[in-house]
């Protein structure tokens, strides 16, 4: 939701979206409303230069962490576990003291523990005024297959200037009268305002991997063209031999040898060239697997399932 777009001063804006939480938690089937300025999983980084209580920043010091302004239940309502501390509630908006909620990945990189909970912050290299208040698990924030980054949250009603949020809401009702019924919610605050890229989360999910998917579906097109091609060549090389050979198979059979005997012959040495072949092409997918594993999203390089399947199509 952006209505700084349509005109919104900011404290217009801040109260469209605390009206817009408490419209979406009225409707029926809805167990949880909240809000971010960063949308997880879209592919966006926001981050700033931190000081953090008992850390010391040098000038050779890689101080900074990445950060999101979230509503009151914003983990409770995407399922992230708080580990220390307490979420945010709408008592954290204004002028009330400045607090922050931090991730696993912060509390390693900054070496801070589990008794965090009470300790400073201050962003940009400003001085400590901002007091952590909870630990949360580490939770994908920007990619799926990224690496989860430190990061710390703060309350967005605490922020004078944001002019656009992403909203989540948790229900109990089907996917589809969920969605239905956010367009009418937003409506009766503001009929002027556009819902933008109303989608599921499963939906956000596969659309930050969409390249991935894109290349998995790619190369298993390639690979069944290429076992086609595999199959073709083979069949294309046992016709040559046979036809070069195909005097010695008449002799042979002139001489009394069984056609049981004959074909043996010529599917051995078919055998032994796909034996070889077999072996070089396993040997060929574990290593582009491997290399392939830091491209796709949990492409594992050794699947025992997908190299016995190979062979037996060899």
């Amino acid at each position: 939701m952006s209505p700084k777009l349509n005109g919104y001063s900011f404290d217009r804006a801040m109260t469209f979206f605390k009206r817009l939480e408490d419209e979406l938690a009225a409707v029926p089937g809805v167990t949880g409303v909240t809000a971010s300025l960063v949308p997880l999983l879209a592919g966006d980084n926001w981050g700033n230069d931190v000081s953090v209580q008992g850390f010391t920043c040098g000038p050779d010091t890689d101080c900074n962490s990445r950060f999101n302004e979230v509503g009151p239940g914003y983990f409770r309502t995407l399922g992230v576990p708080l580990i220390a501390g307490r979420e945010f509630t709408s008592a954290d908006e204004g002028k009330s003291r400045r607090v922050v909620i931090v991730n696993e990945a912060f509390l390693q990189k900054f070496g801070l523990g589990r008794d965090a909970v009470g300790k400073l912050i201050g962003e940009r290299g400003g001085k400590l005024d901002t007091e952590i208040v909870g630990i949360v698990q580490n939770a994908k924030y920007s990619e799926v297959k990224d690496k989860i980054p430190p990061l710390y949250f703060r309350p967005y009603r605490q922020d004078d200037n944001i002019a656009s949020l992403s909203f989540y809401v948790r229900s109990s009702l089907p996917l589809d009268q969920t969605l239905a019924a956010v367009r009418p919610a937003v409506a009766r605050l503001d009929p002027n305002l556009p819902v933008e890229d109303l989608r599921s989360m499963p939906q956000q999910v596969r659309d930050n991997v969409f390249f991935d998917r894109f290349m998995t579906l790619l190369s298993a097109a390639f690979a069944s063209l290429a076992t086609l091609l595999a199959a073709i060549g083979l069949y294309g090389v046992l016709a040559y031999t046979v036809a070069q050979r195909t005097r010695e198979i008449g002799l042979r059979m002139a001489l009394g040898a069984a056609p049981g005997r004959v074909r043996g012959m010529v599917l051995r040495q078919v055998g032994w060239m796909t034996l070889v072949g077999g072996i070089i092409g396993l040997a060929a997918a574990v290593a582009v697997g491997r290399a392939a594993r830091s491209l796709f999203y949990q492409l594992e390089w050794y699947d025992p399932s997908a190299l016995a399947a190979h062979a037996s199509i060899r």
